[in-house]
């Protein structure tokens, strides 16, 4: 990351999602009074002063507690420590000092790193509350009294901060990372394949479904090039989502999709393919995005010569509607064709995003409609006057004919599939747009 890079730590339930969402401006990270909702390091942007720096938001940390999920936001905290530049230590005004804050500071004041103090929920004006002045005895100077839900005290928070922030290397955003959301069921392995790729405990593992909430963004750079994997939440049936923290981590994880460029759908190998991954797979080509199809676990089932040649049979059956989006057989835990999901993911975003000219389509316009002719219905035939493309992102082409009645899905679908022939359109839908000559 160019940017300097600021932490929220703390104990769960003081109020650092909150926090986090009030600095960034957006509501990112979901907010809930059930201890333990932030698992994973969600990262966001704060613009203080004419200046930016990136901001993460982490798990409650349970210093000793022996739970597997909560052991493991105490690791993705001590990463987000180690990788930041500045820490937020945020504390709670209404409970006052515990034995918990504590144990926080002193392990922050282990890792050498600027600590700001940040007392949450003094939510009146005026004079701080007496259990204000126990935090002192922490140890990381004078604290500063903040309200996260109302923004009293967040500009002195922040000032606190950037002065203890280097800008002098920041570096202009790079427009050439390809933004990639990881979707799918829960337990597919979204999140190995993500620390699989990045080498790191980027995301939290474990066999329990769920354990994934938010979507978490993750920077890569390789000899491929630069990417931004985005972990989302599984999706379930909807029958199957019974509380809000849920609702909010799918609402998440449609949201990662809209701002993605490509999209990779994990299907569990060991489970076959089910219609809840159809229906992941309809989100990503409703939006209209370019999709990857992985099937993980590979390594983890009993295979012959024609296990692959069998399980792509049922792939082309079931997910006949994206017959465009590539198949890799992948493995996140052993890596194995990681190097191929890479090289789809960069020629589906080129596919994505290729301008055609026009004399280029009318010129196939005329061949494809000279090999098969247009439509006829009571002795009226169509006839298409020519073609345009209106945008990528999806590819959308415009046809501009005498009459759109006649033009028959069939024979959409032909110039559909003779286009991407002819340009390589290879993991990204296209859009098919009828006008008719006069129509604005």
């Amino acid at each position: 990351m160019s940017k300097p890079v600021i932490a929220i730590v703390g104990r769960p339930n003081v109020g650092k999602s909150t926090l986090f969402n009030k600095l960034i401006g957006k509501r990112l990270s979901i907010v809930d009074d059930t201890p333990g909702v932030t698992r994973d390091r969600i990262y966001g942007e704060v613009e203080w002063c004419s200046r930016t720096a990136f901001i993460v938001d982490t798990g409650g940390i349970e210093p000793k507690s022996d739970d597997v999920i909560l052991s493991q936001m105490r690791r993705q905290a001590q990463l987000a420590i180690d990788t930041a530049n500045v820490i937020i230590f945020v504390t709670d005004c209404k409970s006052g000092m515990v034995s918990t804050d504590m144990d926080v500071a002193q392990m922050l004041q282990k890792s050498n790193k600027p600590v700001v103090l940040c007392v949450n929920k003094c939510d009146s004006l005026g004079e701080p509350a007496p259990e204000f002045y126990e935090f002192y005895n922490l140890g990381l100077g004078d604290p500063v009294q903040v309200s996260a839900v109302h923004g009293h005290g967040t500009g002195d928070l922040l000032d606190r901060a950037f002065e203890c922030l280097d800008f002098d290397n920041e570096m202009q955003e790079d427009e050439t990372i390809i933004n990639v959301a990881v979707i799918g069921k829960p337990n597919a392995g979204k999140s190995s394949l993500v620390n699989k790729i990045t080498n790191e405990e980027r995301c939290i593992v474990s066999d329990i479904a769920g354990t994934t909430r938010d979507s978490i963004d993750t920077l890569v750079e390789n000899e491929y090039g630069k990417f931004n994997f985005t972990d989302t939440a599984g999706l379930r049936r909807q029958s199957k989502i019974y509380d809000n923290i849920e609702k909010y981590s799918i609402i998440r994880a449609k949201m990662a999709i809209e701002r993605s460029d490509v999209c990779v759908i994990m299907i569990d190998a060991t489970q076959g393919i089910t219609e809840q991954d159809t229906k992941v797979a309809g989100l990503a080509h409703e939006a209209g995005r370019a999709c990857i199809i992985a099937v993980n676990k590979w390594d983890a089932i009993e295979k012959n010569d024609k296990t692959m040649q069998e399980f792509r049979k049922k792939l082309d059956a079931d997910f006949a509607f994206m017959s465009y989006a590539p198949q890799v057989f992948i493995s996140a835990k052993t890596g194995l064709r990681i190097d191929k999901l890479f090289e789809y993911i960069v020629s589906c975003n080129e596919s994505a995003n290729r301008r055609i000219k026009t004399g280029m389509l009318n010129e196939l316009l005329a061949q494809a409609t000279t090999r098969v002719q247009p439509p006829s219905d009571k002795g009226k035939r169509l006839k298409i006057f020519y073609m345009t493309q209106a945008s990528v992102k999806p590819p959308a082409f415009v046809f501009f004919c005498n009459d759109a009645s006649l033009f028959h899905f069939s024979y959409q679908r032909y110039l559909e599939n003779r286009i991407r022939e002819a340009f390589g359109l290879e993991g990204t839908p296209v859009r098919i747009i009828i006008r008719e000559r006069g129509d604005r």
